[in-house]
C-alpha cells in the first residue's frame, strides 16, 4: 500500500501495539505509520526484531504481558488511547502451558492494565479457528456460529484464544472501567512476508520437488488472508471504537461495534490446493496437475495414523499426520459481511498480489542468507 500524504493521514491518538515486533504486530505498526498520525509505541517481550528506523519515532518497550507489574508502568508512561493486543505464541511453537499463560493470563493482565490507565479502545487478535472443531466443514460461517466448547475443541491453542476473547468481550463497558470499549478480530489463515507458519512449508515443498502429492480431492474452499489486510481490519476496529467513545448514547444493537467479534479474510476463498499451486507458480513452477498423485482423505487419515504411531515409537515427529490430512481436506471459509457493514472493511491487497509479494520476500531472504553463509 502506497504511503498516504502527511496532510491526508487520519488521527489515531496514542497507540500501543502489544506484540508489535511480531509478524502481525509489525505490519500493524507499518500500516499506522504509512496512513495515520499517531503517538506510536510497541510493547513486546523482546523488541530486537522488526524494529522501525529511529526516524519513524516509534517508542519500544520490553515487557512481559503475563506480569502486571512488568507492563503497568509502561501503560502509565505511554497513556495509550488505543491498545492493539496481538501477542501470542505460534500454533506450532508453543505448548499447553505457554498457550494458557500468554493467551489467557497475559490477556487478563492487558485488560487490567487498560482498565487502570484509562484506555479507550482495546482491540484483541483472536482467531477464526475458535468456531472450528477441526472436523466439521465451515461454509460461509459468520459471527453467529457458536464458539466450540473445550470438550469438543481438539486444538488447545484455539481454546485459549476463545477463552481470552471471552475475557476481552466481558471487559467492554465493565463497571470496573465503563469507558473501556473492546473488540475482537478473528483473522483466518494469515500469510505474508515474515510468515513463519503457513508459507514456509508450502515453499519448501516446491524447492524439494514434492508438488506431485495432494491430500484430498481439492473440492474444499478455504480462506487465506494476507497480513496487511488483517492489520487494516485491526486499525479500522480501533477507529470504530474511538468513534463510539465520542457518542453521548450507546449505539443500537445492530449498529454497535464495541463488545463484538469480527471475522477478517481476503474475501476470496479458493480451493485449498489451488492456493498452494498459486504459491508454487509464484516460485517459478510451470507444472500443471498431470503429475499429481491424489491421496484420498480416508487413505490419508489411515496413513497419517500409522506414521504417527511408528514415529512415536522412535520418538520423532512424522512428516504426515492425521491433522494435516483433515486440514487439507476441510472446507473452511467465512462471511465477512459484518466487518464490511460496521467497520467499513474491504481487503486492500488481493490474494494474487499478496502471494506474489510474499514469495518475493522469501526469495530475497533466502538470497541474503546465502550471501551471509558465503562470506
Amino acid at each position: 500500500m502506497a504511503p498516504v500524504p502527511a496532510q491526508s493521514k487520519k488521527p489515531l491518538g496514542s497507540v500501543l501495539v502489544i506484540g508489535g515486533c511480531g509478524f502481525l504486530g509489525s505490519n500493524i505498526v507499518s500500516l499506522i505509520l504509512s496512513s495515520y498520525t499517531s503517538q506510536l509505541s510497541v510493547l513486546d517481550l523482546r523488541t530486537t526484531r522488526n524494529r522501525r528506523p529511529d526516524s519513524d519515532n516509534v517508542s519500544y518497550y520490553d515487557g512481559d504481558i503475563t506480569d502486571l507489574s512488568s507492563i503497568l508502568p509502561i501503560f502509565q508512561k505511554v497513556k495509550p488511547d488505543v491498545v492493539i493486543h496481538t501477542a501470542s505464541p505460534t500454533l506450532v511453537g508453543g505448548n499447553k502451558a505457554m498457550f494458557q499463560k500468554v493467551n489467557v493470563e497475559g490477556t487478563r493482565c492487558v485488560i487490567e492494565a487498560s482498565q487502570k490507565t484509562g484506555v479507550k479502545a482495546l482491540v484483541y487478535t483472536s482467531s477464526a479457528s475458535i468456531i472450528s472443531d477441526n472436523a466439521t466443514d465451515l461454509i460461509n460461517a459468520d459471527e453467529r456460529y457458536p464458539i466450540i466448547p473445550p470438550k469438543r475443541q481438539t486444538e488447545y491453542y484455539s481454546q485459549t484464544k476463545a477463552d481470552a476473547e471471552k475475557l476481552v468481550i466481558a471487559a467492554n463497558r465493565n463497571p470496573i472501567a465503563p469507558k473501556l470499549l473492546t473488540i475482537s478480530i478473528r483473522p483466518a489463515a494469515i500469510f505474508g512476508p515474515g510468515d513463519a507458519q503457513l508459507l514456509p512449508p508450502i515453499i519448501n515443498v516446491y524447492h524439494t520437488s514434492r508438488t506431485g502429492f495432494q491430500l484430498g480431492d481439492n473440492d474444499n474452499l478455504f480462506d487465506f488472508t494476507y497480513v496487511e489486510n488483517v492489520a487494516h481490519g485491526h486499525i479500522l476496529a480501533a477507529r470504530a471504537l474511538l468513534a463510539t467513545a465520542q457518542l453521548k448514547t450507546q449505539p443500537l444493537d445492530y449498529e454497535r461495534v464495541d463488545g463484538e467479534a469480527f471475522f477478517i479474510t481476503n474475501d476470496s476463498p479458493v480451493y485449498f490446493w489451488d492456493f498452494a499451486r498459486m504459491v508454487w507458480k509464484a516460485c517459478g513452477s510451470t507444472l500443471g496437475t498431470e503429475h499429481v498423485w491424489v491421496i484420498s482423505k480416508d487413505f490419508g487419515l489411515t496413513l497419517g495414523g500409522v506414521m504417527e504411531w511408528l514415529y512415536w515409537i522412535v520418538g520423532k515427529t512424522p512428516k504426515l499426520t492425521r491433522r494435516q490430512v483433515r486440514y487439507s481436506s476441510m472446507t473452511r471459509y467465512y462471511d465477512i459481511g459484518k466487518a464490511k457493514r460496521l467497520l467499513g472493511y474491504a481487503p486492500i491487497v488481493g490474494l494474487q498480489e499478496g502471494i506474489e509479494r510474499s514469495v518475493a520476500w522469501f526469495e530475497e531472504e533466502t538470497k541474503r542468507e546465502g550471501e551471509k553463509k558465503s562470506q
